[in-house]
C-alpha cells in the first residue's frame, strides 16, 4: 500500500473513520451509535430532500477545534467530539440541542499521547456511543470517558497508562460499538493490539482480548447470527469474529484484501457486507472488486466459518462503507460511481455516476431514498425506485475555503439521520438541515 493511499484512509470518521448515529427515544432500551446499529437507515423516511447554503439550513454551530467523528443523536441531544492544540493537546466532548443547535455543555480531557495536529493523522476520528444515561467517548490518544446527559463525568480511563502507548499508522480511528450492557473498544495499535469490553455503567473490564494484528481504520460491528451476535472486526487482509460475551475468537476469514477502511455492515442474519478499495494509481480501477460482497457466517461442527456468499464483479468501495438499501447492496467507488447489486445474488441492478463524487461518509437510506455525502459538501439523493438522482445539494458554497487532498479545511465527514432533521458534520462545523414545510 502506498503512503499516499494510507494517508487517505485515515481521513474518515471511520467508515471507518466514517459513520452515523440516529435519533432514538431516550428510554431504558434505546441506544445510539455510529452507523445506527449498522443499518444507517431511517426506515420511515422523513429526512429533508433539498437544501443549499441559503435554503433549509435550520441551524449551524461551531465545533471547537477539529474532528472527524460522527455526531451521535439521541433524544434532543447531539454528542460531538473534537481535538485542539498544536499537539492535539485537548480532547473535547460537547452536547448540542437538536432542535436549536444550542451548546448545552462541553468537557475537556488532556491527551496523554500528544502528537502533531495535522491532516496526516486522525483527529477525533472514533465516534462515540450514547444511551438514555449519557455518552461514552473514545479518543485516539487513549482516553475513554463516560459523561451523563447533564455533562457530569461518570467515569474516565487512561488506556495508555494501563496498557501502554498506542502508536498506529496515521492514528487510531475505530469507533465504539455497544450493546445494552457493554461498550466495545478496538485498539488496533502497531504492537500488541487488543479489544476491550467494558461495563457501560462502571467502566470496568468485562474482558480483554487480542486484536486482529493488521492495519485498520474500520470500526467493530455487532452482526446477528442464529446463535446470538458476533463482534466483527475488519483489518487489512483479515476479518475476525469475536464472542461479545467472552472475547473468545470464533472465526477468522483471510480471503480479503484492501479492506482497511470500510466497516462490516449487517446484511441480514448471519451475513454482512464488506467493502474494499481499488488502491490508487492508473490501472487499478476494479482491482478491488473481488473483495467487495456479502460474507456469510455458518455454524460448523467445530465452531464457525465465514466465506463469501458472493463477490462483486466490478463494484468497489472507497472510504464510505457499503450499505443495504432494500433488496440491493450499494457500493460507491472513489469517483462517485454508485453500484447497486442484488443483495441475495450480487447481480448488477444499476450503475450510475453521481454528483456527490467521492464519499467519505457512509450513505444513509431513508424510505425509498439513498443519500450519498460527497466529501466536498455535495449530497446526491437517489431514488431507489428508478435509480434517478432526485436532488443535488450543496452544504456550503463551492470553492469557499476548499479542502486539501488529505482532509484539511472544509470536508464533509459524517451524517446522522434524526427526522425531521439531517445532521451533518464538517471538521469544524455542525449543520442541521430541515426541509421547509
Amino acid at each position: 500500500m502506498s503512503i499516499r493511499n494510507s494517508i487517505y484512509r485515515v481521513l474518515l470518521p471511520t467508515c471507518a473513520l466514517l459513520l452515523t448515529g440516529s435519533l432514538l427515544s431516550a428510554d431504558d432500551n434505546a441506544w445510539s451509535s455510529f452507523q445506527n446499529a449498522g443499518t444507517n437507515a431511517s426506515p420511515a423516511g422523513g429526512l429533508p430532500v433539498k437544501w443549499a447554503p441559503d435554503q433549509n439550513i435550520a441551524w449551524q454551530a461551531e465545533i471547537e477545534g477539529y474532528g472527524q467523528s460522527t455526531p451521535i443523536v439521541i433524544g434532543d441531544q447531539i454528542y460531538v467530539t473534537s481535538v485542539s492544540g498544536s499537539q492535539k493537546d485537548q480532547f473535547h466532548l460537547a452536547a448540542f440541542r437538536l432542535s436549536s443547535g444550542e451548546k448545552l455543555w462541553q468537557k475537556e480531557f488532556k491527551n496523554p499521547s500528544p502528537k502533531e495536529n495535522t491532516p496526516m493523522t486522525s483527529r477525533a476520528a472514533p465516534s462515540p456511543i450514547a444511551d438514555a444515561e449519557g455518552c461514552i467517548a473514545f479518543f485516539e490518544g487513549g482516553v475513554i470517558v463516560s459523561v451523563s446527559t447533564s455533562g457530569e463525568v461518570r467515569w474516565e480511563r487512561n488506556l495508555v497508562d494501563e496498557y501502554g502507548a498506542a502508536p498506529a499508522r496515521h492514528g487510531l480511528a475505530a469507533s465504539l460499538e455497544q450493546d445494552a450492557e457493554r461498550v466495545f473498544v478496538w485498539m488496533e495499535r502497531m504492537k500488541d493490539p487488543y479489544i476491550l469490553a467494558l461495563d457501560k455503567k462502571s467502566g470496568e473490564n468485562v474482558w480483554k482480548a487480542e486484536g486482529v494484528g493488521s492495519t485498520s481504520w474500520a470500526s467493530p460491528r455487532l452482526v446477528q447470527t442464529d446463535d446470538g451476535s458476533h463482534l466483527v472486526c475488519s483489518a487489512s487482509g483479515k476479518i475476525v469474529g469475536v464472542d461479545p460475551e467472552t472475547g473468545d475468537r470464533l472465526w477468522e476469514f483471510s480471503e480479503v484484501a484492501n479492506n482497511t477502511s470500510c466497516t462490516p455492515i449487517p446484511a441480514g442474519k448471519n451475513r454482512f457486507l464488506i467493502g474494499a478499495s481499488d488502491g490508487r494509481g492508473a490501472g487499478n480501477e476494479g482491482a478491488g472488486a473481488a473483495y467487495n460482497g456479502v460474507v456469510e457466517i455458518k455454524k460448523a461442527a467445530d465452531g464457525y466459518t465465514a466465506s463469501y456468499l458472493w463477490n462483486a464483479q466490478k463494484a468497489s468501495s472507497s472510504f464510505g462503507s457499503p450499505i443495504v438499501a432494500g433488496d440491493t447492496a450499494c457500493f460507491v467507488n472513489r469517483a462517485g460511481v454508485l453500484y447497486r447489486l442484488n443483495l441475495e445474488t450480487g447481480e448488477r441492478v444499476a450503475v450510475d455516476r453521481t454528483s456527490a463524487g467521492g464519499i467519505w461518509a457512509t450513505p444513509i437510506v431513508s424510505g425509498d431514498l439513498l443519500y450519498l455525502f460527497g466529501y466536498k459538501g455535495t449530497t446526491s439523493v437517489i431514488s431507489l425506485k428508478d435509480g434517478k438522482e432526485v436532488a443535488e445539494n450543496q452544504l456550503w458554497e463551492a470553492g469557499a475555503g476548499g479542502q486539501s487532498a488529505f482532509g484539511g479545511g472544509k470536508v464533509l465527514y459524517a451524517a446522522s439521520p434524526a427526522p425531521p432533521y439531517l445532521i451533518m458534520r464538517r471538521g469544524d462545523t455542525l449543520y442541521a438541515v430541515k426541509e421547509t414545510e
